[in-house]
């Protein structure tokens, strides 16, 4: 292709972290042309400098609007090539858009299989993974149906939902007749039997052929959910050795969901009794959060380079060794901390890659102060959780 590839970047300035993204697309000479309802003065210096060009809509929302944005890109630059915000709430808008403007990615129809658990649950059956048992349900009658088969304890989520949000625990006959007075009559949800286990995930990035050229993966201290309940603390860590069984069934799930030239976070239940893996989700974005810096302290690369590389010329520089643990511990304001964030680093120096503060939407699960770190070895990295971690 003689003229530079055109690379419409849906708000691409949240999450802040994300930003390098639009300086590795500049830097490789292609077009970043971004769209979202922030005021140009308001992006940060360093995204505004490595965006090609900036069109404010009023609102996101309205597909108008962002329809007409791309139109007068394709208008000035010429053909489309990319459309992609990175993000689980934009996925809908993003296929759209590539849809109506035949651009390279998934399209419209490829929705109900990345953005339903149901249609998910499918998918990981087709390919003999296990999954947990459950359906949606549309009526009150159909709950209670559907605990009789499952027994309680039952979670229940959105059927098409971001993260945790809205979604519950429900432990006996009363809570689920409580769940039905504050659901939300607009959403369609879905009831799934307790797993006892722990959440692990198989992440990475493929070529624009499906193939994986990087995959890493994320074990947590505990659920989302419990964090939240607790108002605890919690880490999370990026693993430098990764279980073969999990590498084998996440690359099942790459090529069943068909991830070409996209990031992915599939999140697997490690039942406690058996070690046993089950499929639980497919999330065809990177990870939230830190984990795609953390990526990048565990093996002394750029991701967002490798990234470029990829949709400029299908190719991926970087020599993967997994050379680190790489963890992050929330530090909450309403505990009582025996070692002060100082004396963390101080004790633990060249092991602390940052200590920082957390905004407030994000500190009831992260706390208010998140500390990074990396270690050779996973003995090293409890020593540094438990000091970090330990109580007067």
């Amino acid at each position: 292709m003689d003229r530079p590839l055109n690379f419409v970047m849906i708000s691409p300035h949240f999450p802040a972290n994300f930003e390098p993204f639009a300086h590795r697309l500049q830097e490789n000479g292609i077009h970043t042309l971004g769209i979202a309802d922030t005021p140009y003065d308001q992006l940060s210096e360093g995204l505004r400098s490595h965006l090609t060009e900036y069109y404010k809509v009023d609102n996101m929302e309205d597909y108008d609007q962002v329809y007409r944005a791309v139109a007068y890109f394709a208008h000035k630059y010429g053909r489309i090539d990319r459309i992609e915000s990175h993000n689980e709430y934009w996925l809908e808008l993003d296929a759209k858009l590539r849809t109506d403007f035949n651009v390279f990615g998934y399209k419209n129809e490829d929705m109900l299989a990345i953005k339903t658990k149901r249609q998910m649950k499918e998918i990981f059956r087709q390919i003999g993974l296990k999954v947990a048992n459950g359906d949606v349900f549309h009526s009150d009658e159909e709950a209670r149906a559907l605990v009789e088969e499952l027994k309680f304890p039952v979670i229940i989520k959105p059927n098409s939902g971001v993260g945790a949000s809205d979604t519950y625990k429900i432990k006996s006959q009363d809570e689920l007749e409580v769940f039905f007075n504050y659901k939300n009559p607009n959403v369609e949800y879905i009831m799934e039997e307790f797993i006892d286990g722990d959440i692990v995930t198989f992440d990475g990035l493929t070529d624009h052929e499906g193939n994986i050229v990087f995959y890493s993966s994320l074990e947590y201290s505990e659920a989302v959910l419990d964090t939240v309940e607790k108002d605890g603390d919690m880490f999370y860590y990026v693993p430098r050795d990764i279980s073969p069984k999990l590498v084998e069934l996440g690359k099942k799930c790459v090529k069943a969901f068909k991830v070409k030239e996209r990031f992915f976070h599939f999140e697997f239940f490690r039942v406690k009794e058996t070690k046993e893996l089950m499929a639980l989700e497919v999330n065809c974005r990177p990870p939230g959060g830190l984990t795609i810096d953390m990526w990048n302290y565990a093996d002394d690369f750029d991701i967002f380079s490798e990234y470029a590389h990829i949709v400029k010329d299908n190719s991926f520089h970087a020599n993967i060794t997994h050379k680190y643990n790489v963890v992050y511990i929330s530090r909450k304001n309403n505990q009582h901390y025996s070692n002060s964030l100082e004396a963390v680093r101080k004790k633990f120096g060249s092991k602390i890659i940052s200590i920082q503060s957390v905004p407030g939407i994000f500190a009831k699960i992260m706390g208010e102060n998140g500390i990074l770190a990396r270690t050779e070895t996973l003995d090293e990295m409890r020593e540094l959780i438990q000091f970090a971690h330990a109580k007067d």
